[in-house]
């Protein structure tokens, strides 16, 4: 019932298999030292001494600290404060339009730039995260991130002007694409691999709450009180970064020894046993050291080309699946469906298309209505998919995600055509409705958060800035595209547009099957000594 403590003795290597009280040789074993390579374990550094309990009367072996995931689920938590703010840049426009229009005096041309420049914001917040990522490292990006933030939503609340409105936008767009790349990217080096999966949907499941509450409450309130919601969660991002650490393998990646192992004691807990993971994560970022720094020009390399093929690619194909520019003409869809079922399904596809909610205002439908009822449906479709990350793993939910939006896009188009050719009226409603109701579920649970979430996991440490700002800026820019171009494909065929998302959908699930790995249950170290094993 004693507690083994192993210092010194570790790294002499004379602890024995009887715990040393006697009987043992001069090697350690498990499970007090595991290593997955064939390098001689001895040197680990002084501060990653361990300290492993055992209960004699449960058979012994060694017992995580009861408390190790509190460290790891709060610092997720105060990250993820970061994608509720996301969800709230993201969705303030779509209950505000009619107020701004009226009591500002914009006109619809200049309340539609006031709700796409966020994009142009976001893509210079895509390129510049990486570095400052990189430099200055997760936390400080994030808490930078947060006051530009505050900036930009009182300037949007101070606003007198369309200028003002502008400027206040462009504040929230950078801030939302630096978050976008520095939240996910740090849950994924904290959470252990187990966990990863999960821990990083919460960012997508936490931009839908934002926007719930976005549409919530904007129903209820005037714009400028609106504000408010988004100004919340910056001063808890604020607060909540003083009581969690760094990145430790960020800490491990910049030569801060004492630190990184401080970091991750605390984030696996206090009795953890640590030595493995941190002589893991040193070797790995040691391996890196011997390489010169990063350059744009190094993600073309042959041992880094594959990683920026999956991760532009899964971005772009996210985007020709046409989830902006269907959002576009959701009135339409469901106009052609019935007023009832309309304002139900409407608020069921806007679960992934928040951004545009407006497209329901303008259709005659009740907004308040609509609005409350997103904010109540998007969150469990979300959660779900969290849940079936680490069970089914990467490429299984990408695969039958696609093969939903495929079959959504294609059953969406055949209504169109029929209805261009006069052919079955009675049969197209019905067909439009079966699609979007495919399209909703599927790129919910797989298409949406996915990407986002394997971005995180296959860029090593030392090109994980360039090539996340990379992926991320992909991803603003094929946004911008396909809402910018969609009206124009509708004009030349309607039908033919749904085919060709569905066609890109197809695409992506060879895609997926060809090139994707699968990266549930490892390490990032392992994933990386799986990706190079592919050269």
């Amino acid at each position: 019932m004693g507690i083994v403590r192993v210092a010194e003795d570790v790294e002499a290597g004379v602890v024995g298999a009887g715990g040393g009280r006697g009987g043992g040789g001069g090697e350690v074993t498990a499970p007090l030292l595991r290593h997955s390579r064939k390098e001689d374990v001895g040197a680990v550094p002084a501060e990653s001494k361990i300290r492993v309990e055992a209960a004699e009367e449960c058979g012994g072996g060694a017992r995580e600290d009861g408390g190790s995931l509190r460290m790891v689920l709060l610092s997720t938590a105060v990250a993820v404060c970061g994608s509720f703010e996301f969800g709230t840049c993201v969705g303030y426009s779509a209950p505000t339009q009619s107020e701004i229009v009226d009591e500002v005096g914009l006109s619809i041309s200049e309340f539609a730039i006031f709700g796409s420049i966020l994009t142009i914001g976001a893509m210079i917040g895509a390129v510049t995260s990486g570095h400052l990522a990189d430099f200055l490292g997760r936390k400080m990006t994030l808490w930078i991130s947060a006051p530009i933030c505050i900036f930009g939503w009182l300037s949007i609340h101070l606003a007198k002007s369309a200028i003002m409105l502008y400027f206040g936008r462009i504040l929230l767009g950078f801030s939302t694409g630096a978050l976008s790349f520095a939240v996910p990217v740090f849950i994924a080096e904290i959470a252990p691999k187990n966990l990863r999966g999960g821990l990083a949907t919460s960012n997508q499941l936490l931009i839908c709450s934002g926007s719930s509450a976005t549409y919530i409450i904007g129903a209820l309130v005037a714009w400028r009180n609106l504000v408010l919601v988004g100004l919340v969660p910056c001063v808890l991002l604020l607060a909540g970064l003083f009581f969690i650490p760094e990145s430790p393998r960020w800490l491990a990646s910049v030569g801060r020894e004492k630190e990184f192992h401080t970091a991750l004691q605390k984030l696996r807990g206090e009795n953890a046993d640590i030595s493995e993971e941190a002589v893991e994560i040193k070797e790995y970022i040691e391996s890196l050291h011997s390489f010169p720094k990063a350059r744009l020009q190094d993600l073309f390399l042959s041992k880094n080309i594959y990683a920026v093929v999956v991760g532009v690619g899964l971005m772009t194909f996210q985007q020709l699946g046409g989830i902006n520019g269907v959002g576009f003409y959701a009135s339409y869809i469901f106009t052609s469906a019935g007023t009832q079922i309309s304002v139900i399904l409407c608020c069921l596809f806007l679960t992934v298309l928040y951004e545009y909610l407006d497209c329901i205002t303008t259709s005659g439908f009740s907004g308040k209505l609509g609005t409350i009822l997103i904010g109540i449906i998007q969150i469990p479709i979300t959660l779900f998919g969290a849940i079936l990350m680490d069970r089914s793993g990467r490429r299984v939910l990408l695969m039958v995600s696609a093969s939903g939006t495929f079959l959504g896009c294609f059953l969406t188009g055949i209504s169109f055509y029929l209805k261009a050719q006069g052919l079955f009226p009675e049969w197209a409603p019905s067909l439009a409705l079966s699609g979007i109701l495919v399209y909703i579920g599927a790129y919910s649970i797989g298409m949406g958060p996915v990407p986002w979430v394997v971005m995180s996991e296959i860029f090593s440490i030392n090109i994980k800035a360039i090539g996340g700002s990379l992926v991320t800026l992909v991803s603003w820019l094929g946004s911008f595209t396909i809402s910018y171009s969609f009206s124009f494909l509708m004009d030349w065929s309607s039908a033919g547009t749904f085919f060709m998302f569905s066609a890109a959908s197809l695409i992506t699930i060879l895609f997926t099957a060809r090139l994707v790995p699968e990266t549930k249950g490892r390490t990032l170290e392992e994933i990386q000594d799986s990706l190079n094993s592919r050269k």
